[in-house]
């Protein structure tokens, strides 16, 4: 297969799930035609000792992420909430192994 026609192939970014219960970690990315290929060549790429559990394959293009300079307008808002941190609530005496 020539380059020319890989580099029209669609970048899709993969994930992988090392053990049940622990994140999906961005592991690297490839071109594949499709989704199922992205699959099964990420599973090849990625996962050649086992240690995967699951795998996950998002076309680069459907990737949206906040950037350093949206910081404040994302995170700064929930500073205000101080109902949503723990210290704003008193807790009884009588609640054990807090």
């Amino acid at each position: 297969m020539s380059d020319e026609i890989r580099h029209e192939w669609p970048l899709f970014e993969v994930f992988v799930r090392a053990k049940r219960g622990l994140n999906h970690v961005h592991v690297g990315s490839l071109r594949a035609a499709d989704h199922e290929m992205a699959l099964h060549h990420a599973r090849d790429l990625y996962t050649r000792r086992n240690e995967g559990v699951s795998i996950w394959v998002v076309r680069s293009d459907d990737v949206v992420s906040s950037g350093p300079d949206d910081k404040d307008a994302f995170f700064a808002p929930s500073g205000d909430k101080v109902y949503r941190h723990p210290t704003y609530y008193a807790i009884p005496d009588s609640v054990p192994h807090i």
